[in-house]
This record gives structure tokens, C-alpha cells and sequence, in this order.
């Protein structure tokens, strides 16, 4: 049960200092006196480990009814509930919970990201950095959530409710894999569906180095000079975020599409505009659709800038897809979201066997009632996750088609296209790609970090796989080929593949609930950029460590 600090009372506040750190002690009461024992990996001490030791609580004793929780923001103990004197607690520290198989590349928890723990029925609990929070080698991925009120504070082990609950987020740490398919197609083939494998990804703090092993990331046209079948490859999307100073360890992914705070039907969840204050990221919410791609990103942009938050990128959703299909992920095919309404977190009952052209039909089912489409909790709910458990990322599959920052470059393959024309378009200022025309009335410029989108080549038809960039899961889910009506597919479950070109110069991923067995996590296809109510976004958070 959730534990508040009373407000009744006067608060005593006892400021004790020691060799490394100080802590602050929250009395209810005045006219008490506490007393604090500590144990450091079970010695007796009479020093706290500081903030940047690596130590995490394991366990907060008290006597006299009293309780106590760790701040980690702060470096402080807060104990509540004195109402007697010489109340006692022993404060046990140890070593911060990681995972070997990680390689050093475990969570980066910052300001208001809390990490939890998810049962399988969607129960959410505080969790403790001194626990097995996470587990990696059994698919258990890292969780962390945004309150919407950051000034409840919950005890380890807490059920945090869901009411107060404002964002996922799950965790994608830091790999390498290794190379199958250099992805150079240029049209269309022949489907070949051997090339579905489980993909070899290791963990670990890797650098672009270059060694007869493996090479280095590709460069923003997608080549590599020393790539090959066989070597390795840090993953692009984790390079870009490298600082002069640290690599980036991992990234925090929306659990969810986001959602739309306070939209009540699918209708109130279509609105274009830059408003950070009404993101929601959470199960069994609307989707947020019907935005352009520039306010998308601009939202995304400023929701967390402390914890450097923006828009998925094309390479981002490579990375999640990648390790979904690893030894760490479900690596199966992905379950739609076949919710009618928009609705995110949802799993059909069935698996698809057709694509858009047999929409209605039994083997494309979709709807809102619960014997067509299922929770994310639930045993049908988990085959929506990327893990086939509820600790993994949902809607990757289905639900909306989702824009993310990958933008064709105009004819000269110098400037991010903006869109088609003046009605179809990203907002975002810049040349029209089929006519090279300026745009002028746009709501901002493009991003000035490069980081934050991925740019291709130019091209007139959305065939010309071979300007994939190694990682985004586009070209290397190749060869490519058709079905019977016409429809790209790729070698990977059939899943839709269309490459941005000159009407259609942004990528869409994942597909939307009615395209059946074409939607799946490798399922990309290219829009304008302009708004659509069949289209949303996610967010990514890439904190570096303190």
C-alpha cells in the first residue's frame, strides 16, 4: 500500500554529516531522536558510500512502526512514521544490481525515471537498484516510468498505480551485431525466406573500431568502407548519441505509441500541434495521430530535455526490431495490434494470415471487442511484446503506423526533402522533393543536430533498397519481392517494405491494425510528413550517466 508523508505535525529535520556524503532524516514529530546503523555488502561502517560509489539500497530497517526510504536523486534517507523516541533504523548498502551478459551497458536511471518492475499481469512496483530488476538473459528487459505526480514517493516493492503513472519506458541497451545482408537491392527480386534468423547481438560498451572482426558504423549515405558478411557492428543508433567524453550505454524507449493526455475518443486524440504537456505514454489510451512530422518532433523534443528526450529515429527502430529478433527478444514474428480504435497496448486473438486486401475477413480480423483483440496483460496481450512477456515494447506491430525522424535528401542529396508540396508536407522548412520548390511557412527549421534524423538518397520510385543505412532494418530485411495484388514485401514475415522516394520522402513503421500479415516490427513504408490520423510517433530518451 502507497505510504504518503503526513502533513500534520511539524517537520524535524536532522542534517548528519559524514566523511563522504551527508543524508537528511524526515522527522513527523518533533521532540524524537533517531539513531542510524549502516552495513556496506554487510560490514559495519560508519561512512555512507557516496552518490557515485555504484552502491544501491537493499534493505531499510526500522523499529517503533517507523519506515524509511532511500532518495537517490537526492543522496538522502527519509524516515517516516517517528513516534517515539530513539527510533532505530539500519540502512544496508550493496553493490548496484547489474548484469553480466550487459557488459557494463546497464540502465541509466536520471531525474524522474523511476525503475519498476512488471508482473505479467500489468502489476507495476517500485523497484529496488540493490535487486534483480532486470534479467536480459531470460528476456526481462529493464522498465522505468514518469509519474505524473513526482512528489508521491513509493518504498521499494510499492505497487504503483496506474493512475499515476504518465510514461513507460523500456530499455535497449548497448550492442553490437553481426552482419547477414549487406542490403543491396536495388528492385525487386525474388522473396527468400531464409534469410529469417535469429540475429547475433552482444552486449557490451563497443566503440566503431575497425579490426578484421568488425567495422565500423556506417556514415549517413549508409556505407561503411570495411563492412562485410560476418563482421560485427555497433549498432548506428547508439554511435550518434557518443559524446566527446562517454558512449552511450543504451536508450529508453516508449513502451507504448504515445498516447494523447485527456482524449476520451479516437477523434480527440487527432490534433496537430507542439504541446509536450499532453504526452502520455501508457497502455489502453488513444493513440496521438494526426500530427506532422515537425510537431511530432518538436513535442518529443522538449517533453525531457534533461534527459535528452526526441523523436524515434529510423535507426532506433532498427536497433528495438534487431534485438526483438536476438536471442534476448521474442524473435518471432510480432502480434498486431488489431485495436479499431487506436486504442495502444493491444494483441489480436489470432494471428493474421492475410494482408489489407482481405480486411473483414476471418483470416484479418480486427475490432475492439475483447474475443477479437486483447490487452497488453494478458497471455494473448504478451504476443504484441517484443519479449512475449510485459516486460518488452509494444504497438510495433499494428496500431498506428508510426512516423519516425528518417527523411529523404532533394535530387542534389544535400537537403532533408520537407514533403510533396505545400499541402503535403513535414512542416518542417525546406525543398519540396518532387519539385524542388522552397517552403517558407513551415514551424521550424530542420533539427540543427544532425543526430536527432537519419538521412537517404534520393530516388524517383520507392524500390532502390540499396540506400538502406546498415542497421534500420530496411534493406537488410532483403531480398525484396511482390504478393499477388501488387503489394512490396519483404523477405521477413512478408512484412511491407516501400523505400521513401520523391512523393513520399519520410518512413512510416509497423503498419496500422488493418494490414493483417503485411504490419510487423520490420514492416516500414514512406508518407509525406504531413499530417494524417492514420499516423503517430514514439519517444526516446538517451540519458548519459552522471
Amino acid at each position: 500500500m502507497l505510504k504518503k508523508i503526513s502533513l500534520l505535525g511539524l517537520i524535524f529535520t536532522i542534517i548528519l554529516l559524514f566523511s563522504f556524503s551527508f543524508f537528511i532524516v524526515e522527522n513527523v514529530y518533533d521532540n524524537t531522536e533517531s539513531l542510524i546503523g549502516l552495513t556496506i555488502d554487510g560490514v559495519s561502517t560508519k561512512n555512507f558510500p557516496s552518490k557515485t560509489s555504484g552502491y544501491a539500497i537493499k534493505s531499510i530497517l526500522c523499529d517503533k512502526d517507523a519506515t524509511g526510504v532511500w532518495d537517490y536523486e537526492s543522496w538522502t534517507l527519509k524516515i517516516r512514521n517517528i513516534t517515539q523516541s530513539r527510533t532505530k533504523c539500519q540502512i544496508n548498502f550493496v553493490n548496484k544490481y547489474t548484469e553480466s551478459i550487459l557488459n557494463g551497458t546497464d540502465p541509466v536511471l536520471k531525474d524522474e525515471l523511476i525503475p519498476v518492475t512488471i508482473e505479467n499481469d500489468g502489476t507495476v512496483k517500485k523497484a529496488s537498484l540493490g535487486w534483480e530488476w532486470y534479467d536480459y538473459e531470460t528476456k526481462h528487459w529493464a522498465n522505468a516510468v514518469i509519474l505524473n505526480n513526482g512528489t508521491e514517493v513509493y518504498y521499494d516493492g510499492d505497487i504503483i498505480p496506474e493512475s499515476n503513472i504518465e510514461s513507460y519506458f523500456v530499455w535497449i541497451p548497448r550492442y553490437k551485431y553481426k552482419i547477414w545482408n549487406m542490403g543491396h537491392y536495388e528492385t525487386l527480386t525474388t522473396i527468400d525466406y531464409n534469410q529469417t534468423h535469429i540475429i547475433d547481438v552482444v552486449f557490451g560498451d563497443y566503440t566503431t573500431k575497425e579490426t578484421e572482426y568488425e567495422c565500423a558504423a556506417p556514415n549517413q549515405s549508409g556505407e561503411s568502407g570495411n563492412c562485410s558478411i560476418g563482421k560485427y557492428m555497433t549498432h548506428p543508433a547508439f554511435v550518434s548519441f557518443d559524446t566527446f567524453d562517454s558512449t552511450t550505454k543504451g536508450m529508453w524507449v516508449g513502451k507504448f505509441e504515445t498516447g494523447y493526455k485527456g482524449a476520451n475518443t479516437t477523434s480527440e486524440a487527432e490534433v496537430n500541434e507542439n504541446n509536450p504537456n499532453k504526452i502520455q505514454i501508457k497502455p489502453d489510451v488513444y493513440s496521438w495521430r494526426n500530427i506532422q512530422v515537425a510537431n511530432a518532433y518538436l513535442t518529443s523534443y522538449n517533453y525531457k530535455r534533461e534527459l535528452d528526450s526526441h523523436m524515434m529515429k529510423n535507426m532506433e527502430w532498427g536497433a528495438v526490431a534487431y534485438l526483438q529478433h536476438s536471442a534476448y527478444g521474442s524473435h518471432t514474428s510480432v502480434r498486431i495490434n488489431n485495436n479499431s480504435d487506436f486504442k495502444t497496448g493491444y494483441a489480436g486473438v489470432f494471428e493474421p494470415t492475410c494482408n489489407v486486401s482481405k480486411q473483414g475477413e476471418d483470416c484479418n480480423k480486427y475490432g475492439t471487442t475483447d474475443d477479437i483483440t486483447k490487452l497488453w496483460n494478458t497471455q494473448i496481450g504478451h504476443l504484441a511484446s517484443t519479449t512475449r512477456n510485459a516486460s518488452g515494447i509494444y504497438d510495433m506491430s499494428g496500431g498506428s503506423w508510426e512516423y519516425v525522424m528518417g527523411v529523404m535528401l532533394d535530387s542534389a542529396n544535400t537537403t532533408p526533402c520537407s514533403g510533396r508540396n505545400a499541402t503535403y508536407n513535414s512542416g518542417f522548412n525546406g525543398q519540396y522533393c518532387n519539385t524542388n520548390g522552397s517552403l517558407s511557412d513551415g514551424v521550424s527549421d530542420f533539427p540543427s543536430d544532425t543526430r536527432y534524423y537519419d538521412t537517404y538518397a534520393y530516388a524517383t520510385d520507392d524500390k532502390h533498397y540499396n540506400r538502406r543505412i546498415l542497421g534500420d532494418a530496411t534493406g537488410e530485411m532483403g531480398p525484396f519481392g511482390t504478393d499477388d495484388i501488387g503489394r512490396f514485401l519483404s523477405s521477413w514475415y512478408n512484412d511491407e517494405a516501400w523505400f521513401v522516394e520523391s512523393s513520399a520522402s519520410w518512413f512510416i513503421r509497423g503498419a496500422r491494425y488493418v494490414h493483417g500479415s503485411g504490419a510487423g516490427i520490420f514492416d516500414y513504408e514512406a508518407q509525406s510528413g504531413s499530417f494524417n490520423n492514420l499516423i503517430s510517433f514514439r519517444i526516446i530518451l538517451t540519458p548519459h550517466e552522471i
